[in-house]
């Protein structure tokens, strides 16, 4: 089975890597129903670092699970590399997430019982590498994130900042034409933070990597080229002034 990609892009430099077409997310029934989106329209180009922020509530939430393809609409259109997601089987849709996303979370989600090089290297096995190539690019993705030596300690052996590292190493292990981020620096104090964030500029900058990351810290968010504010389901505003526009 594969994921039937679009030629729109093809020779089209400004088409988008991901684009929302009025889309709304409709959650409940009668007097439960809930409206977590609303009719957003946006779209986002290969190469961006985009931070997306907003209250609790406003939709952000729910628009990075259907960026991620483990949420579809309820009205309007998802469209990935020029393909409607909405068409998609379930399966389709995990592929696209295997073959073409990355994903970071703000509890890391690491195996404990597991070392960091075997981690790293579950992406990988979901794809049926070879063994001997899976180790191979696990150990490479390590280095890159500096954890260099580390790949034998299990998650307990490790500090917040490393787990987090590790969790990176396995979101780029299978170089993503996007990587997203929820809250990649929630648990870890200002220093660490900060190390996180110049990391994934460096992916973003040097790799070409386009990023798109929910978070409420504005000094972290500063580290995008733009930022987009979620009010209420609806995008409420959209600055691309940042550091690196």
């Amino acid at each position: 089975m594969s994921v039937p990609m679009s030629n729109r892009n093809k020779g089209n430099s400004t088409a988008p890597l991901l684009e929302f077409q009025a889309v709304t997310k409709v959650y409940g029934m009668g007097l439960a129903e809930m409206k977590a989106l609303r009719g957003v329209d946006l779209s986002v180009n290969e190469g961006e670092f985009v931070a997306v922020m907003g209250p609790s509530g406003s939709g952000k939430s729910t628009c990075m699970n259907i960026l991620g393809c483990l949420d579809i609409p309820t009205d309007g259109n998802y469209l990935f590399k020029g393909v409607e997601t909405g068409t998609l089987s379930r399966d389709q849709r995990a592929l696209l997430r295997r073959q073409y996303l990355g994903f970071i979370f703000q509890g890391y989600n690491l195996l404990g019982r597991t070392s960091a090089v075997e981690n790293v290297e579950l992406p990988l096995l979901y794809r049926r590498t070879p063994a001997h190539r899976r180790r191979e690019l696990a150990m490479e993705a390590l280095r890159t994130v500096g954890l260099d030596g580390l790949e034998k300690h299990s998650p307990a052996e490790l500090s917040g900042g490393q787990q987090q590292r590790v969790a990176i190493a396995r979101a780029i292990v299978t170089k993503p034409s996007l990587l997203l981020a929820d809250e990649p620096t929630g648990n870890l104090d200002t220093e660490r933070s900060l190390e996180i964030m110049d990391l994934l500029a460096s992916f973003n900058r040097d790799l070409g990597i386009t990023i798109v990351m929910v978070t409420h810290e504005r000094d972290m968010a500063a580290y995008a080229g733009r930022i987009i504010k979620f009010k209420d389901g609806l995008v409420a505003s959209d600055d691309n002034s940042g550091r690196n526009a």
